[in-house]
């Protein structure tokens, strides 16, 4: 409350005489609050980031370098780094999660946008902008999955076999994601985080880009911890993301089964690193509306690593996290 009056009265003085209403707008999985300011006939977004626990210079710096591609982001209105307030342009309250679970049937024209968006945003990289999304990045990300999903969601403590296993695992993960050709990377390019705009789409929740693997953010839009499509579908919109990312000279694999294999590959690290957050957020930080997206999540995960012999290993330490025999485990077919 402390936090809201002070953000009121920033409000205030930025704007002197100005009525205003001040209402949630949404939450995320960090520390940040937003909250939605109608103003007369006009809105805009405040952003509240209490800055012992969230730093605003990294959003600052992403938003000004991605408006750079002509991508439709938040125009920064105001900042009062100090507090951690920021007030930005307001891009609406309908996110593509909302739109293609109202009507599924817009799926094609809202991830061609996507699409067509993520390519402009990789067009412009370049080195030394972002933070490199580097091996010790990648696998601090890779360790949550034993230290919060296996140690402490599932109260496991794994054996020195096992423990071996994993890091063979993460090598080969470590090995493939880092061979990949470098581009900026919003790092959570999905559903929750575009919003249904004109121009299409709005993008947020950019804070945290880095310089890194080029599939990466094409695993978080299609698949996406809160929404499901059929593989059949995934497949066809990543075609299309590499046939337009060829066009215009993106340094994508000459050939379409070795880009999808680092799609995959990619997804797996992506997924074992949300299942560690997403135990982290219950069990740290009392946020339990994320145990029902794990599912999903875990589902990704095993049908990558039944594909690839290289990840049967990594398939059989799961059987044995959830007492799964091989022999009755269920099959898929592609």
């Amino acid at each position: 409350m402390d936090r809201l009056h002070r953000l009121e009265e920033w409000i205030k003085a930025t704007f002197p005489g100005k009525p205003f209403n001040l209402s949630p707008a949404s939450a995320d999985a960090s520390f940040r609050r937003y909250f939605r300011i109608t103003m007369a006939n006009d809105t805009m977004i405040a952003m509240d980031a209490p800055p012992e626990l969230e730093d605003c210079s990294p959003f600052l710096h992403v938003a000004k370098v991605f408006a750079t591609a002509a991508v439709n982001v938040p125009t920064i209105l105001s900042q009062n780094l100090a507090e951690g307030f920021l007030l930005l342009s307001d891009l609406g309250s309908t996110t593509y999660l909302c739109t293609l679970m109202a009507n599924p049937a817009s799926a094609d024209e809202l991830y061609t946008d996507a699409i067509d968006a993520l390519i402009k945003i990789q067009l412009i990289s370049q080195e030394h902008v972002f933070p490199t999304y580097d091996e010790p990045l990648l696998r601090r990300e890779l360790n949550l999955f034993p230290e919060w999903y296996i140690a402490r969601h599932l109260q496991v403590t794994l054996d020195q076999k096992q423990q071996n296993n994993l890091e063979t695992i993460f090598a080969r993960i470590l090995r493939n994601n880092l061979a990949q050709p470098r581009v900026y990377v919003h790092r959570d390019y999905h559903s929750r985080n575009l919003m249904l705009t004109t121009p299409n789409p709005g993008i947020i929740d950019f804070q945290d880009a880095v310089y890194g693997p080029i599939t990466y953010d094409l695993v978080s839009l299609f698949k996406d911890a809160y929404i499901h499509w059929e593989e059949d579908r995934v497949l066809d919109w990543v075609i299309r993301y590499w046939e337009k990312a060829r066009k215009v000279g993106l340094p994508v694999a000459i050939d379409f089964s070795d880009f999808y294999r680092d799609f995959e590959w990619m997804g797996v690290q992506r997924h074992l690193k949300v299942l560690g957050i997403f135990a982290r957020l219950y069990h740290r930080d009392h946020k339990d509306a994320y145990l029902k997206d794990m599912p999903l999540v875990m589902t990704y995960l095993r049908r990558a690593c039944e594909r690839y012999q290289e990840l049967h290993l990594l398939l059989a330490l799961l059987d044995q996290l959830e007492n799964i025999r091989p022999d009755t485990r269920i099959g898929y077919t592609f």
